[in-house]
């Protein structure tokens, strides 16, 4: 098999195929990371994926944007009917920060999936995000929009505190404060306390099936994802599921918990250094988040070997 891109226009998604170099490989796993199926970051992905001896779909919302509204979950079913077609008898899907959202909302829309990993994920539907640069803003709130829709209609999320521009403003506020180049927490915890997350904005864990794994820090400064994952495992603990669920939660992490080996694909020289200029506690904690990065790669590579 040969690496294959893909439009909506043509097949349904913007993704990119990276088989294995092993034909008889039987495993596909699809990776939302990155602002395009195509970036550094997402072609990385797929290679730390190649070396684990499985197939790679990347995919993305767009060509290139790093924004997330209305984004059509039937978009997974056009990857999944590829991949199957190509071999692949065991499906899996990842996702990083609000595509492990999508990652989780992917799986339990498509019972195809028999291992969803999600790492520094929300537990609830986010509003829509545009990164289209409006009055200077990196980043701002849609109107009235969800991050994705399903059979044609938006999902219920979770609406911002805040609305453009004192949205971006607040962030770059919370984010000077704490020491950070970009951090979120307290408004998403704003957010909450205005508008407590409901029932129908909630993901539906409990329609995931096969192995589930969530991975965070308690150290996040992007959102609380720790409290999120404790609020899916008692989702579980409560409803019933055929999911086996592992959550990995770091005191140290930051909001970057990759495998230690990807990010030295990513950055061969400079990995903590990164971390530490994104995020205070990468700088106050260099070691200890390493350590961490060092433990998710041992464990992500043995869950990949045994799935």
């Amino acid at each position: 098999m040969q690496k294959q891109f893909f439009t909506p226009e043509k097949d349904g998604f913007h993704g990119v195929w990276f088989p294995a170099a092993d034909d008889t490989c039987r495993k596909g796993l699809i990776l939302m990371l990155g602002d395009s199926s195509k970036d550094f970051l997402a072609r990385t992905g797929a290679k730390w994926v190649n070396r684990q001896g499985i197939h790679a779909m990347t995919m993305s919302p767009d060509e290139k944007d790093y924004g997330h509204h209305s984004y059509p979950l039937e978009r997974f079913g056009s990857a999944i009917g590829f991949m199957q077609k190509h071999g692949c008898e065991k499906l899996g899907v990842i996702g990083a920060s609000t595509t492990g959202m999508m990652a989780l909302l992917a799986a339990s829309c498509y019972p195809e999936f028999s291992l969803t990993i999600a790492i520094s994920p929300p537990d609830f539907v986010m509003e829509g995000f545009y990164c289209d640069g409006k009055d200077g803003a990196r980043e701002r709130p849609g109107d009235d929009e969800s991050t994705v829709t399903w059979q044609g209609k938006p999902l219920p999320y979770l609406p911002y505190a805040y609305r453009h521009p004192e949205y971006w403003q607040k962030i770059m506020e919370e984010s000077k404060a704490g020491g950070d180049r970009i951090a979120s927490r307290e408004m998403f915890e704003e957010s909450e306390r205005r508008h407590p997350v409901r029932e129908e904005e909630k993901i539906k864990v409990e329609n995931i099936h096969g192995k589930l794994i969530f991975i965070g820090a308690e150290d996040d400064a992007l959102w609380n994802t720790a409290k999120y994952i404790r609020r899916m495992e008692n989702r579980l603990k409560v409803l019933p599921h055929d999911s086996v669920c592992e959550s990995w939660i770091y005191r140290h992490g930051t909001h970057f918990v990759f495998p230690q080996s990807l990010m030295n694909m990513m950055l061969p020289f400079g990995s903590d250094l990164a971390v530490s200029l994104m995020f205070r506690a990468g700088k106050e904690h260099p070691k200890e988040c390493r350590t961490t990065r060092i433990d998710i790669d041992r464990r992500l590579k043995e869950t990949l070997a045994q799935w």
